[in-house]
């Protein structure tokens, strides 16, 4: 897979980023673009994590030191004393999505920062990069300061960074080169091409991806693919996605004693492999029609400039619902992909029967569009961090 190449600035900077994975590869997915991007434009990156499992299939040669900028650190060596005596200061500390860096790796910087009789080191610029989120606080959070009240770097100040979709924001991760990809993407082999790749046959339906949690419509979108006057091949991603639905296959052949997928007229499935990072944007960009869940697919679904249903992670306390209405606002999403997106993730406003609406791709793609145009006018994420950072040295 060919990677980014680096481009020293006069403004390249060292990076210490933080991230856990908690669940379902978000936390590392976002993290890991922000530091190939990072590196791609020359800056000195260490990704600290606790589990760089994912990174073998996410960002192959990532653990082996062979992306610009990036190295890839064990989570337990920012808590070991020895190393850090030797680790070259970085200019910022990241934080992904709140995770607490160390108290080792913190007392570590404070004593070198401190020390008698040696330079003084700048305290880092500290940033805790938020989630993503439409909703009207974001706004109001974003780059604000707050103080350090203990611990070894009691005194020091943080900063929120909010990824967003207004120019009040921090704005969306998107690699300089990204329109220059999808372009040769587009006028090389592209989707054809690039099932080939991957062993999948296409005799020219129309492509849909799905990527999702175990939505309850998850039946009734079988079905409607397969009611529909054009033929549809659905490329199920690995994990998740894969393992919903064949369980809705099994469901549905237990209590009709015939498999559903041998039943199918109009519709294909196939089991796609975990992808990479590169090759999911691919299969974004060859798809006319994508189903994505969390955070890093969404914004990519959103620079494939198709038209996309976002399932939403669902919290207890129901606040997904509220993100859900600004992030469709954001949007500009017309009633029909409202409406589509509330029954997929369960929410049905009032009046509304929860039944699964048919898909109006052309609307889809009509407001997509235009969404994804305004978006590109901003700075994006890594540009305006770097401002950001830059400011506050």
């Amino acid at each position: 897979m060919a990677q980014p190449i680096a481009t020293v600035t006069s403004t390249s900077l060292r990076w210490d980023v933080f991230c856990r994975v908690v669940d379902n590869f978000g936390d590392i997915g976002v993290c890991w673009r922000l530091c190939a991007d990072l590196g791609a434009r020359g800056h000195a990156v260490r990704l600290w994590v606790d589990d760089t499992a994912p990174l073998h299939w996410m960002a192959p040669g990532a653990l082996e030191g062979s992306w610009p900028g990036v190295q890839v650190l064990d989570w337990e060596r920012s808590q070991d004393a020895t190393p850090l005596a030797g680790l070259a200061p970085a200019d910022v500390w990241v934080e992904g999505f709140g995770c607490e860096i160390a108290t080792e790796f913190i007392a570590a910087r404070v004593g070198s920062t401190r020390a008698t009789g040696q330079i003084a080191h700048k305290t880092p610029v500290w940033i805790n990069l938020e989630y993503l989120s439409a909703e009207r606080y974001v706004e109001r959070s974003h780059g604000l300061a707050s103080p350090v009240m203990r611990g070894p770097a009691k005194g020091w100040t943080k900063y929120f960074f909010y990824p967003g979709f207004s120019t009040r924001t921090g704005g969306l991760l998107r690699e300089a080169d990204l329109l220059q990809r999808q372009q040769a993407f587009a006028q090389g082999d592209g989707r054809a091409g690039w099932l080939a790749r991957h062993g999948i046959t296409w005799a020219g339906e129309q492509l849909v991806s799905l990527f999702c949690y175990e939505p309850a419509a998850l039946a009734a979108l079988l079905a409607q693919l397969d009611a529909a006057p054009t033929p549809t091949l659905l490329l199920v991603s690995a994990g998740r996605a894969r393992k919903a639905v064949e369980t809705v296959l099994a469901q549905s052949a237990a209590d009709n004693a015939a498999a559903m997928d041998r039943a199918f007229h109009r519709l294909r499935v196939a089991y796609l492999p975990q992808l990479s990072q590169s090759d999911f944007d691919h299969l974004l960009w060859a798809c006319d029609l994508n189903f994505v869940r969390g955070e890093d697919s969404l914004v990519r679904a959103l620079w494939a400039g198709k038209p996309l249903v976002w399932q939403i992670y669902p919290q207890d306390d129901a606040a997904h619902v509220h993100k859900l209405k600004a992030f469709l606002d954001a949007i500009g999403a017309p009633a029909s992909l409202r409406s589509f997106h509330h029954a997929w993730n369960g929410v049905h406003p009032t009046g509304a029967n929860g039944a699964l609406p048919l898909i109006d791709l052309n609307s889809w793609y009509q407001s997509l569009r235009v969404a994804r145009e305004r978006l590109l006018e901003m700075d994006d994420l890594v540009t305006q961090l770097v401002q950001f950072v830059l400011k506050k040295r």
